[in-house]
Order: C-alpha cells, then structure tokens, then sequence
C-alpha cells in the first residue's frame, strides 16, 4: 500500500464510489474553507493502482503558530478494516505533524449501530464497535462538541414513487401538507439575490430558538459552489396573506442602479419588470418559510430551515416545503431523503422531541430510521501542544463560569 497526495479531481472520482462519501468531503467545500481561511489537502491510500482509502483535510494555524487539520464529513474508508486504518492513520499522523499540526480531527459519515424509526437497536442489526476500537486504539479520542450531528433522521426512498410516499405519511402529516395547499401556500427556489429572504427568517428562528446562524455569505458561498451542479437548493414557500405587512420584510441587497434597498414585493416588482412571466411570483406573496437543502450522491439532505413565526400554524409552510423536496426526490432518483440532525435519541421528555417527530411524521416504520454516526474524533499529533492547548482551554472555562 501507498500513502500519497492525490488530485481534487481525483478525489472527486473517488468519492463518487465511495459508500462514505459525504457532500462535506468534497472539493467545493473545501473551496468553502479556502475562501475563510484553511488550505485545503487531499491524500489517498492506494494499492495496485486503486484507491482503499482518501480525505479530503483542511488546516489553518489556531495555536501559538500550530495548525489544526480537520476531515470534515471524513475520512472515506472501512473503518473496521485495522490493517487499512493502521496504515492510513500512521501515514496522515506523521504528515500533520511535520506540517506544523498539533492535532487532527475527523467526522466520518460511518453508521455506529442499525437503528429503527424509534431510534431502538435493529435485531441482526450491524453494530461496528470494532471501528470505534481501531480508532481508539491509535489514539482517537471522542469530542463532546460534534462536528455533525451524531443522530439523524432518514427516510429511505428506494425507488418509490411520490404516491407511494405520501401514503406512508402519518395521518396528521398528510393532513398539514392539504392545509398548506388549501391555504394557497406555493413553493419555490430561490435567486442567488434573493437569499438575503432566507437568510432574514433563519436569523429570527435562530434569535427564538437559541441557536447560531449562519451569516449571509455562507448561503452566497455555497450557491456559488454548488448550484451549476444541482446541488444545492434554496427554497422558499410563500402566500397571499391579506393585510400581511410584505414590505415590512427588507431587502437587505443594493437596489438597480445603486438606489436604495428594495422590499421583498418591490424586488417581485423589479424581476417582473426584468422578466413578465414572473409578474406576481414574489409581489402578492409573504415568506413563510424557508430551507437549504444540498442534493449530493444518492441523497437530499435537509441542511437549514426557518420559519416566520406568526404564520407557522395556520399555514403549515414547512410541511409544504418537505413534500415538494420529497417529490423532487424520489422524481429524480434520489434513494435517501435525509432530514439531518435531531438531538440524541428519541425521548418524549426532551424538549426538543418536536423536531425528530415533526420529521418521523414523513415515514413509516419501513421507510424511516434513526441513522447513528460514529461521532467526531480528535487525534494529539504532537502531544506538549495539544495538551497545552486542552489545559488552557480547561483554565478558560474554569474562569467563565
């Protein structure tokens, strides 16, 4: 076996084979991070020509002039097969080190344990622990503050047809996605120009439900890398709300010719003046919602959202927004509809068990499961910075509270 450094394009061949592969081992996102900073590798194990094993890694200087390097969505390869790992691992860990990194951290997209729709252990199931030893074994040592979600929620398409889908929706499901047709709810994608809509409703739900959002140019970023391909998608789900206030909702980019910021109906106004068959798309209609999705491998995944809280149980946008994503999955040969994170295991008591049944609601006990990740990982590769680093962090927290 040989360790080298290896092409993006490359690469990109490789991953399109790989039962790993994530759209965050790719190389548009490591563009992503290039843009913000990191220099971007790529390295492969190869034998007899053929690739066993790769990553794609990231690095940037973070301490005292040391870098930290960074697999995201990665590394591709058997983690159960130790001799592979043991070769791959020694290889990158010596590379790091005499790169001026002091620590590697990888999230590979590798299932731990065979869940069902209620997240229980499948009977006969695969359970890799083994994988978890080999990475142990050398090292790894598992990171409270994941790098993807370690829990998500799938919904296994397998060549079924939209029909076929919907009736396997739980009752109540069925019934919101009726509402937000009665209610005359459209869906749609978003312009690159129009994100700053997107962009205003997950930054309200992020302000309500306590989380961080990310800033507009992330969006922006990630069309620009993924959208000639179908990738990505930014959609939107409007309606004609009578009396709703739609110029309340501000367009925050410049108007034509350097005028001042248009409103969102005044931006309807201008792209119909651009082009009339889009007259009354944007200009009759108030943003409901909104949600990112990237379309990478044989699976859509459902990667943000956000709502207009005043108008989430009468119309039931979301609902509206999930089933257009669903058809256009399972119309374009998607096998997975990936609804992402949900936080731990199901348990009723939690406060956030809304989300993971707002999305078991699209499935049923045949085509829903709760997927397990591995985790995230981090790995000393030079062992008197790393511990200072995690002692001065500890110092840190310790003055905090």
């Amino acid at each position: 076996m040989k360790f080298e450094p290896i092409t993006p394009s490359d690469f990109a061949a490789y991953t399109a084979t790989s039962p790993y592969k994530s759209f965050m081992q790719t190389p548009e996102i490591a563009k992503y991070r290039e843009q913000n900073g990191w220099t971007p590798y790529y390295f492969a194990v190869t034998e007899d020509g053929q690739i066993k094993a790769a990553t794609m890694l990231v690095a940037k200087p973070t301490f005292l002039g040391k870098s930290t390097f960074i697999a995201p969505g990665g590394p591709l390869l058997d983690l159960e097969d130790a001799k592979l790992v043991n070769f791959f691992f020694t290889h990158l860990r010596r590379y790091i080190k005499s790169h001026n990194g002091y620590t590697l951290q990888i999230s590979p997209y590798y299932e731990l344990i065979a869940r069902n729709r209620n997240g229980e252990p499948v009977p006969g199931g695969f359970n890799h622990q083994k994988a978890l030893k080999n990475l142990s074994n050398l090292g790894f040592k598992p990171l409270a503050t994941p790098d993807q979600p370690k829990y998500l929620f799938v919904m296994d398409i397998n060549n079924r047809t939209p029909d076929q889908l919907f009736a396997d929706f739980k009752r109540n499901t069925r019934g919101h996605i009726r509402k937000a047709e009665k209610m005359g709810v459209k869906v749609r994608e978003l312009d690159r120009e129009e994100l700053p809509i997107l962009k205003q409703i997950t930054e309200s739900t992020s302000k309500r439900r306590d989380f961080t959002d990310k800033p507009l140019s992330y969006y922006e970023q990630m069309y620009d890398l993924f959208h000639a391909k179908g990738e990505v998608k930014f959609i939107v789900a409007e309606a004609h709300i009578e009396g709703a206030a739609d110029n309340a909702v501000t367009w925050t980019g410049d108007a034509p010719g350097g005028g001042p910021p248009l409103s969102v109906s005044e931006v309807g106004e201008e792209k119909a003046r651009q082009d009339p068959s889009r007259e009354g798309i944007i200009s009759s209609s108030t943003p409901l919602s909104t949600s990112m999705f990237i379309l990478y491998g044989d699976e859509v995944v459902y990667l943000f959202s956000g709502s207009d809280e005043k108008y989430m149980k009468d119309y039931n946008a979301q609902y509206a927004i999930q089933w257009h994503m669903i058809k256009y999955a399972a119309k374009h040969g998607f096998q997975k509809y990936n609804f992402y994170g949900i936080n731990g295991l199901p348990d009723v008591n939690s406060k956030d068990y809304g989300i993971y049944d707002f999305k078991k609601g699209f499935t049923s006990a045949t085509t829903g499961h709760v997927v397990e990740l591995i985790g995230t990982f981090s790995l000393p590769t030079n062992s008197f910075f790393y511990h200072l680093h995690s002692s001065l962090g500890k110092i840190k927290k310790s003055l905090k509270h």
